[in-house]
């Protein structure tokens, strides 16, 4: 096999994807180490180099004197057409070697468009895709991330899947790998019974005549019946990077990024992070101090994100705010903060960070009727954003991005109607400022996702509107927006519906997928790449129903793809939510008193005692 050379990277269009040794990446010898771990992000370089938790289980594992890391992206199609004609295998970017010579090789899933790349970079690898095909000699293949809590679609490709936080996790699996290393079986029959662990080759699935699922058992009697998602308890001390690799090339988060909490306590009914990521765990402001000042002299940045579910709910982020700003401004170091709620919104806090750096404003209102917003317990109302836009207004902001959904259970056309109402009203707001105050250029960017029902929320059980239905209501958002100043983007339905089908599949969607990627498909995440019709081929050729997961409701009674997965939140209250839902009902902020949820039960701590926070001991 050959190796990379500069004569093919010289015909690509960005060779910085693809030359590795970066400041602060890690160079080791082979020799010396035990283990080696390919870390593979299913996307571009750009893409997978903004993500965190990428970034943080490279650094634990080179972290480990017996362990080498290396990083791994999917190729652009230039480049992959260079390597198939250049007979090079898809290699790490530190070592430059093939990774099928590697141990381990590791996927993060962190959006059911990106499969299909999975398949490519293990074919690229020269390895089988499918598990059931891959010999002992050949790498174990490990997935996890937020997509792993359905692990079932991908039940053939990957031989383990981690579910849950994996920071402590990962190391008892190499831990345990040294012991079994050369007798991938045994390695295998002994890692399902590290918590949150699954094997699926270990379960059995057996199917009623209407499709749905009759039975999940395991094969063998010390396989456990449940998988018990893993959290960290000691959040403040868990590790995390004090360096991070500073890119060549332009990435889409070209900053460091502090995570403050895990968790989010808010229970907006769409939202599956909210809810799989449950309980809420805090770092304090000098532990969050302390390793922000250690990056930014590791790495040179001038600019950090402070990064969580919901940044405003930090507990004590107004101190750690102005902290920042009170050591950092001197050095033109500036802070930044992800979409902010409207019921949370601080314009004294938002032109504290403005001293060093000008940033957006970013509102997720996510429906434009009030109704809509108490069916899926948004807990904000239409006069906390016109209060959040005109302060930002009379501070001296003129553009504000707004983010809705559509396609949202028990959701009307009025609803719908109601974004470009509520966008109108924000325009309106501007307009109400004398023009001696505002700043000149209003524009005010409307986003548009299309609900997409996903496990472990309490719309897992709703069906996806259908295309036509979700296209007409576009169509009557794009016409009902009247005002200049107003720009409108949208999704197109038929990415929505595949990631439907893979977000609540079963697996019979593995073999889809395989086919899907042996007639093309890949890069699907990408507009210029994705073909809906292969995609429906593909569902054809394998005698699969794709409506059958996108368009049925299912009953509460039903037995879900993925409810052998144990993520401390019960079913029960799920249903009560979809219940309430139903009725518009709203259930408050759990910083307001617990709502049984099952968490302090489940997984063995405190939450929070009224509006205070207690970290889990």
């Amino acid at each position: 096999m050959n190796r990379i050379s500069d004569d093919i990277l010289f015909k690509v269009e960005k060779p910085g994807r693809y030359i590795g040794g970066e400041m602060n990446s890690y160079i080791k010898d082979k020799e010396k180490i035990d283990i080696r771990y390919a870390f593979c992000f299913p996307d571009v370089y750009e893409v997978g180099m903004s993500h965190l938790g990428m970034k943080i289980l490279y650094y634990i594992l080179n972290e480990r004197e017996d362990t080498y890391c290396e990083r791994v992206f999917t190729p652009w199609p230039d480049m992959e057409e260079l390597m198939r004609k250049n007979d090079i295998l898809l290699y790490g970017l530190e070592s430059k070697e093939p990774i099928r010579d590697f141990d381990f090789i590791g996927f993060t899933l962190q959006y059911e468009m990106s499969y299909t790349n999975i398949l490519n970079m293990l074919n690229l690898a020269g390895l089988p895709v499918r598990a059931s095909e891959r010999g002992e000699d050949m790498p174990i293949i490990m997935c996890g991330g937020p997509c792993a809590y359905n692990p079932e679609p991908l039940w053939d490709i990957a031989d383990l899947f981690s579910i849950g936080e994996g920071e402590e996790q990962i190391n008892e699996v190499m831990d345990l790998y040294k012991v079994y290393k050369g007798n991938k079986k045994e390695f295998l029959r002994n890692v399902c019974h590290i918590e949150g662990i699954y094997v699926p080759s270990f379960y059995e699935v057996y199917y009623n005549e209407d499709g749905t699922i009759k039975e999940f058992r395991p094969i063998y009697e010390d396989v456990p019946k449940k998988v018990t998602k893993r959290i960290i308890k000691n959040f403040n001390d868990v590790v995390y990077p004090d360096k991070l690799i500073v890119p060549y090339t332009d990435i889409v988060h070209d900053r460091i990024v502090l995570e403050t909490f895990r968790g989010c306590t808010r229970g907006c009914r769409f939202c599956q992070a909210g809810i799989i990521y449950r309980p809420v765990r805090e770092k304090s402001t000098s532990k969050l101090l302390e390793q922000v000042d250690k990056l930014i002299k590791n790495t040179g940045y001038s600019e950090v994100s402070l990064t969580s579910l919901s940044i405003c709910d930090y507990s004590d982020l107004k101190n750690l705010v102005y902290s920042f700003i009170e050591k950092y401004e001197k050095e033109k170091v500036g802070v930044s903060l992800p979409s902010l709620r409207i019921d949370s919104f601080s314009v004294e806090l938002i032109n504290e960070i403005q001293k060093v750096r000008k940033t957006g404003l970013t509102f997720a209102p996510e429906a434009g009727s009030q109704r809509m917003r108490d069916v899926i317990n948004k807990g904000v109302t239409e006069e906390d954003l016109m209060n959040s836009v005109k302060s930002a207004f009379l501070s001296g902001w003129s553009t504000i991005k707004l983010y809705f959904m559509i396609g949202l259970p028990y959701e009307t056309v009025e609803d719908v109607k109601g974004i470009a109402e509520v966008s109108q009203k924000v325009v309106d707001q501007y307009f109400g400022i004398p023009k001696n105050i505002r700043k000149k250029g209003l524009k005010v960017t409307v986003s548009t996702s299309i609900f997409v029902p996903k496990p472990f929320t309490a719309f897992q059980w709703s069906a996806q509107a259908e295309m036509e239905g979700i296209r007409e209501k576009i169509k009557v958002l794009r016409s009902s927006i009247k005002s200049k100043n107003i720009v409108y983007n949208w999704h197109e339905t038929p990415v929505s519906y595949l990631e439907a089908a893979f977000a609540r599949g079963d697996r019979k969607m593995c073999d889809v997928l395989v086919k899907a990627y042996e007639k093309g498909a890949k890069f699907d995440g990408w507009s210029e790449y994705f073909n809906f019709e292969l995609w429906m081929e593909a569902f054809r050729k394998c005698k699969v129903n794709s409506d059958f997961y996108i368009y049925r409701n299912r009953n509460y009674d039903e037995i879900l793809p993925w409810d052998f997965i144990d993520i401390g939140v019960d079913k029960e209250f799920l249903i009560k939510e979809n219940e309430k839902a139903k009725k518009a009902l709203v259930t408050p902020d759990c910083r307001k008193g617990c709502k049984n949820c099952g968490v302090n039960v489940n997984l063995g701590g405190k939450c929070f005692e009224g509006a205070v926070f207690n970290k889990i001991q």
